[in-house]
């Protein structure tokens, strides 16, 4: 990964092979951010996304393997207990068409990913919820 300033904005290039999760705390660790918007594009070859199941308080993922185009990868950067919480979602297209998505839980990139990382001013840290069994923003 590589990445700039420009103005309030750090925009990364994700490179090929790496996780992109991984990559989005190296970049907050490195540059201190702990609150801050995120938004990219690119491509994966293998992405776990998931859709929240209420009832048991579980994600349900799904793994997809080959070639995907990132239609949309948003999200926000916080923290947790104090320390790093990054909470993404994204969809991604197969060349037939088909788009697949959820929360994600990683992805590996297969040629490029482009990401703008907005920070923001100020602090939200999350909290665990008993009633929707997720982390919450805590105001």
């Amino acid at each position: 990964m590589e990445y700039k300033k420009c103005g309030g904005a750090i925009l990364a290039r994700i490179d090929k092979g790496e996780e992109i999760i991984e990559q989005v705390e190296k970049l907050a660790r490195a540059e201190g951010i702990r609150l801050a918007g995120v938004q990219a594009l690119g491509a994966v070859k293998s992405f776990t996304a998931g859709v929240y199941d209420v009832e048991k308080k579980a994600f349900l993922p799904h793994e997809f393997e080959g070639r995907f185009e990132i239609v949309s990868l948003t999200g926000t950067i916080d923290t947790m207990d104090g320390k790093f919480y990054c909470h993404l979602h994204m969809s991604a297209g197969n060349e037939k068409g088909e788009v697949f998505g959820g929360h994600l839980k990683r992805a590996v990139v297969s040629a490029t990913c482009e990401m703008i990382v907005t920070p923001l001013e100020g602090e939200i840290d999350r909290r665990y919820d008993p009633d929707t069994g997720l982390n919450l923003w805590r105001f």
